[in-house]
């Protein structure tokens, strides 16, 4: 009943070789990679070494990660602004970084983007009148991040 807890530990120098693994599949934030270094074992001061190591041999850059995400989610997965933000911020993106991932994204692209959404969206919502219609592609859109002002601008400029 008394057990003692083990707690695990791993060298500098194979942390370092684990996370250049990590760090080379997909970019990653410095949270998760620093979270990563933990579950493995790897604290204090050797912890802030590997980050360091990885910094320097640009395995980790966080802006590049930030812009790669930014880009990536709203290209693939059609999110909006606010949503890429929320996200960047739950993953501890610097407030630098996460301005210059904002910029990755041009307003014409978001903006077609937008319209594409909803055209798609508008073929398939049922509703008895145009005021439903219109609140329900309002909804939809916000649960994928778009800016409640450009959304009801855009729903008053065209019939959907």
């Amino acid at each position: 009943m008394n057990e003692k807890k083990e707690y695990k530990y791993i060298s500098k120098s194979d942390a370092l070789a684990r996370l250049q693994k990590y760090c080379a599949y997909q970019e990653r934030s410095h949270h998760e990679v620093r979270m990563k270094l933990i579950e493995i074992g790897c604290y204090g001061l050797d912890l802030e070494n590997v980050i360091c190591d990885l910094i320097e041999e640009n395995f980790l850059n966080e802006q590049r990660f930030a812009s790669t995400y930014a880009g990536g989610k709203f290209r693939l997965k059609k999110w909006g602004r606010i949503k890429i933000r929320y996200e960047l911020k739950s993953k501890r993106v610097s407030p630098y970084c996460l301005k210059k991932a904002m910029e990755e994204i041009s307003d014409e692209d978001y903006e077609e983007t937008m319209r594409t959404l909803l055209t798609k969206k508008a073929r398939t919502i049922r509703a008895k009148n145009q005021f439903e219609k219109r609140g329900k592609l309002a909804r939809y859109m916000s649960q994928k991040g778009y800016e409640s002002f450009l959304i009801w601008e855009m729903l008053k400029a065209e019939e959907w």
